[in-house]
Order: structure tokens, then sequence, then C-alpha cells
């Protein structure tokens, strides 16, 4: 566990092995606005998004009922808004840390881990932005879901440096390679939450790294997988 400060967020973070961070805030530190997005996401992992009331969430975050509507004009605003700002952490935090590696292969191996512990250290987060933000038709319909978006771009980054280092297939297209990427593990995550977390959900990112550099094709006799040779 560390306490990052760093002008984007000020926060307590959970940081697995693999190097996953996202942030879970220090209450007695952050200002109202943040607690109530805090309070937002374990209210909504606990009884869902529509069977929570506002009065509830105020109630965790420490604040009046009205306090809510002066940050956020309805439940919906709400939970985007906990999309939008845990995003951009994400972003942020990731982007910092690939930025330790070189390669692409590391930097692809290294983004799957923390994408998966990250998301694993914080299971209510996972409850919410996996399951609970696709209750809202508004984000599902309208909403432009401008940090994701950075997120994809950010993996496309990391595919169009492995195909110029000759490490990934220069012929596959970008926009399809990043989604298949950034889908295997919504699919994933979407997956250990629904099952009720019964398993480390980190243990998966070598076999899927390993999956993505090496293709479901059968290597011949003697060949090591890459988790293998790890």
């Amino acid at each position: 566990m560390s306490t990052l400060n760093d002008g984007s967020f000020i926060s307590t973070v959970y940081i697995h092995p693999g190097g996953g961070a996202i942030a879970r805030n220090n209450h007695k530190n952050s200002d109202k606005r943040r607690r109530i997005l805090d309070a937002a996401v374990s209210v909504f992992a606990e009884k869902g998004f529509f069977q929570s009331k506002v009065s509830e969430i105020a109630r965790m975050a420490g604040v009046a009922d009205g306090t809510i509507y002066l940050y956020f004009k309805n439940k919906d605003d709400l939970l985007i808004s906990i999309f939008e700002e845990k995003m951009q952490e994400i972003n942020v935090t990731f982007r910092r840390a690939l930025e330790e590696e070189k390669d692409a292969r590391a930097r692809f191996r290294k983004l799957i881990h923390m994408h998966l512990a990250g998301f694993q250290a914080y299971p209510e987060l996972a409850a919410v932005l996996q399951v609970e933000l696709r209750q809202s038709s508004r984000f599902m319909r309208g909403y432009k879901k401008v940090e994701l978006k950075k997120y994809l771009d950010f993996i496309g980054e990391v595919i169009e440096q492995g195909q110029k280092e000759r490490a990934f297939r220069p012929d596959i297209p970008l926009g399809l390679a990043k989604r298949l990427v950034f889908g295997t593990l919504d699919e994933v995550v979407s997956t250990w939450v629904l099952a009720g977390r019964p398993y480390d959900l980190e243990t998966l990112a070598d076999p899927i790294v390993d999956l993505f550099l090496r293709g479901i094709q059968r290597e011949p006799s003697g060949t090591k997988t890459e988790t293998e040779r790890r």
C-alpha cells in the first residue's frame, strides 16, 4: 500500500505485485466531491445502481442529502462521473508506470498486469464499472466516453510501438488490435465480478499476454510458451 500525491489525485492506492494501482481515497483528507464519488462506488457496488438511494450515498460520504445535488445533477450524472474520473486516474497512473518500460513487449505485459491487478485491488469499482455502469441508458447511448477513448488510444500506442519494433505483426489493423485487447480485459474482469470474484484475477495476466503475443495456434513440440519462459 502506498500514498500518491502527484497533482493528478491525492489518494491511498493499493498496489499489487504486477503494478496495478487504482485510487481509493482517504475520506479525511479529500474534498466533499471526492468523498461523494467514493461513497457512491461503495453503495452502487453493494446495492446496485437502481436500488441505491442518494440519501445512502450522502450518509456514507458524511454530507447532507442536498449536498449531492451541488455537485451532481442526479444518480446517472454521479455514475458517469465515477467512470470519467476513475478512468482519468487510471490513464494518468498507467501511462506514468509504463514510461519505466522501454520495449513494447514489456510495456504490453505491464499494462495487462496493471489492469487486472488494479481492479482486483478495488473490487467495488470493478463491480460499478463492469456491471452497474451498463445499467445507465445515458451512458450506453448518448455519452461520448472521452476517457475510455484515451485508454483505447493508449493501448493502441503500445501496439503501434510493437509493430515498429517488429515485435508485433504489422499487418493487423491497429483499431482492431486495441479493441481486441480492451475487449478481452473487459470480459475477463466482468466474468470475475459476476462469478463473485472466486479466484485471483491477476493470475490470468500472463496467459492473456501469451495468448495475444502467440495466438491459439499450437507450437511445435518443445517450444516454450511466454508464461513458461518467465
